[in-house]
């Protein structure tokens, strides 16, 4: 009778964190600026119709990176989760830490269970109410890990690299504008081609408005606030 097929757990990890790096690698860059007024999020997705930033709740947004499949079940999931707690209790009880330990916690089952492990990762951002008050952006891994990240984060594509950039680059208190210049700039920065407004998904959580926070900004405008800096 043959032996039963074995590869040690330390062996299955590492070839698990490998896969689903490289499926991420794949996937087009995500980042997240705070300026002036809230936070930004940009993507690299010529898609008008296939999100990959949405709206969780009042003042917290989502972005995922990955298998579209995946990214999208967790991010209704979050919506869900979102509704049933402030319906339960408070809508000042939905807080994007909740949020991201529940996905820390869902990534790290799938991870450490099940033979394929989930191609995303994924950015819960919220923004504060008031101004000087700080922001939350957590970066959750495929593994279940989450960061805790400051003023900005990156994610998918050469990510690494446009975190080097942003670090070089970016400064607080920075107009809409601004903001969203850099964000365009820093994907652009591993690429020989030049971003459009066509090319683009951008969203802001905006503190100044009211009670839903979260604003898509069409290509028309975005294409205003792009010249905006030229």
């Amino acid at each position: 009778m043959p032996l039963p097929y074995y590869v040690s757990p330390e062996q299955m990890m590492k070839d698990k964190a490998e896969y689903a790096r490289k499926g991420i690698s794949r996937g087009k860059s995500i980042v997240t600026l705070e300026y002036r007024d809230g936070a930004l999020l940009v993507a690299e997705n010529p898609s008008r119709l296939l999100h990959k930033i949405s709206e969780i709740y009042d003042r917290i947004a989502f972005a995922g990176v990955g298998k579209y499949n995946e990214f999208e079940n967790l991010r209704i999931a979050g919506v869900r989760h979102a509704d049933v707690k402030g319906y339960s209790y408070s809508r000042g009880d939905v807080t994007a830490k909740a949020l991201a330990n529940a996905y820390s916690q869902a990534l790290g089952s799938i991870f450490t269970q099940d033979i394929k492990p989930f191609e995303v990762e994924v950015l819960v951002v919220e923004v504060a109410l008031r101004n000087g008050a700080k922001n939350e952006i957590y970066h959750v891994l495929y593994d279940g890990t989450i960061e805790d990240e400051r003023h900005y984060a990156a994610m998918g594509g050469q990510a690494d690299e446009i975190r080097r950039f942003l670090k070089d680059n970016y400064r607080e208190e920075q107009e809409l504008n601004e903001a969203i210049q850099l964000g365009v700039r820093s994907l652009t920065v591993t690429q020989n081609k030049t971003l459009t407004e066509q090319d683009l998904e951008v969203a802001v959580l905006d503190r100044n408005r009211e009670r839903r926070k979260f604003s898509r900004i069409s290509p028309e405008a975005l294409g205003q606030l792009l010249g905006g800096g030229k």
